[in-house]
């Protein structure tokens, strides 16, 4: 089989990984960059930015793909799925139309609305500075600012973590219009979630979910949850599947609402196929809906996949084939801890060319696996692009062991101007969440 994975960051490099696992199988690639661990696996490859549609879909069909996954969400709102079934080629992943529950919040808002989805909040998308004053005074600012389209997880402003009161909030809404930030002069408002965040991953092939342990992203910069909002510097799963702060009925709310979002989509006339994932929060109130992914997560990918023991190559067949309930799925029961390392400056001004110096075979002798992002190679030495570097993933059966396996593992990634936000998975700050979660519980 030739199967095709679009996209060259670290997400794309651990679904390349896991599908070379299979038997049988040809890998082929479109990245916009040169990942050097995609490129040592792929039988060959195509630099071409990802959202170049005509292209992908040339090479694919040039290279007589069978199978195409689509690592980023860019190229799914351009309709890349749709484009590749046009020509026969089937990809594991959602259409133009189903993506919307990423490409579009204000879509997906409505939708939820409308078809009586658990874990709504309240919420408004505006055009006008005056009307979204209006409704900011109504929640007392307690509210989050967000861009009706994509912003690769940087658009989001936070009151309390990014600004304070009517006014500044008022600020970055008049940013986001009068820049049409995420592509329209629009922005949605939404009241303020407050709890602790989880994200739930899930295979779905349009009426059936097979889910996937819980992990829990690092929007933020700074050690202790501080600085600017980023991609995700890092994240870490449980071996029991669950999160120290999660019940396992915690977690099966969030699968359920999953569901009621598949039986939505399936409504709406755009079957869902391919994986999804819930960016949750977990309140005192039950587990409210922050958004709603098209695609893995990046980074918690890279703390799932690696654990599959069952061939993903044919959970992606079942998936397209709407066999997926007659599947069962195996995972490794341990405990994973990713951080990222990234280029100085990044969620600012990041430090773009710098030279990063990895022991590849020091970091997976320790145990740990290394997973490239947005890199460029040259002359076999590696650069720093203004997005993240290079991911670190410890693996253990305990938490706290993955944790010291991934530290460990960074000591062998060098560069004068790189970054690691090194409290991610740490016994004091996995603590602090459980206390902020009873704190909240009990009040």
């Amino acid at each position: 089989m030739n199967v095709l994975v679009v996209g060259g960051g670290a997400r794309e490099h651990v679904i390349c990984d896991a599908v070379t696992q299979s038997k049988n199988v040809q890998l082929y690639s479109v990245m916009k960059n040169l990942n050097p661990g995609i490129e040592k696996m792929a039988v060959d490859y195509l630099l071409e930015k990802e959202t170049n549609i005509n292209r992908v879909v040339e090479y694919a069909k040039k290279k007589n793909i069978d199978l195409a996954l689509i690592g980023p969400e860019a190229p799914l709102e351009l309709g890349l799925v749709n484009a590749l079934q046009k020509q026969g080629i089937k990809a594991c992943a959602p259409t133009k139309e189903a993506a919307r529950i990423e490409t579009d919040k204000e879509w997906m808002r409505n939708l939820l609305k409308k078809y009586n989805v658990s874990g709504q909040l309240k919420y408004r998308s505006f055009t006008n500075v005056t009307k979204a004053r209006r409704f900011i005074e109504e929640l007392n600012a307690n509210i989050a600012l967000k861009p009706i389209g994509l912003t690769g997880g940087k658009g989001v402003r936070v009151a309390g973590d990014h600004f304070n009161g009517v006014d500044e909030a008022i600020s970055y809404v008049k940013e986001v219009i009068n820049n049409k930030i995420g592509g329209a002069a629009k922005i949605l408002i939404e009241e303020k979630a407050i709890g602790e965040e989880f994200t739930l991953q899930a295979f779905s092939d349009g009426s059936t979910l097979i889910t996937l342990p819980a992990v829990q992203d690092h929007k933020r910069l700074l050690p202790g949850d501080r600085g600017a909002n980023t991609g995700g510097m890092g994240s870490y799963s449980c071996s029991n599947g669950l999160l120290p702060f999660l019940s396992q009925s915690d977690y099966d709310e969030g699968v359920d609402i999953l569901q009621q979002i598949l039986r939505a989509l399936k409504e709406e006339g755009c079957k869902y196929i391919g994986p999804i994932y819930g960016q949750f929060m977990l309140t005192s109130k039950g587990v409210k809906i922050i958004e709603i992914n098209a695609r893995f997560g990046d980074p918690e990918n890279m703390n799932v996949l690696p654990l599959l023991e069952t061939d993903f190559v044919e959970l992606c067949t079942a998936m397209l084939n709407e066999s997926l309930g007659n599947k069962k799925i195996r995972f490794k029961e341990k405990s994973t801890v990713c951080k990222y390392v990234v280029p100085e400056g990044y969620g600012v001004k990041s430090m773009v060319g710098e030279k990063i110096y990895v022991d590849e075979k020091s970091v997976i002798d320790v145990g740990a696996k290394l997973f490239y992002a947005s890199v460029d190679k040259k002359n076999n030495d590696i650069f720093t692009s203004s997005s993240r570097s290079l991911a670190v993933v410890g693996i253990a059966d305990e938490l706290e062991n993955a944790e010291k396996i991934c530290e460990k593992a960074l000591t062998y990634v060098k560069g004068d101007h790189i970054f690691i936000r090194h409290d991610i998975g740490t016994k004091d700050l996995i603590e602090k969440r459980i206390n902020h979660m009873n704190e909240l519980r009990e009040s």
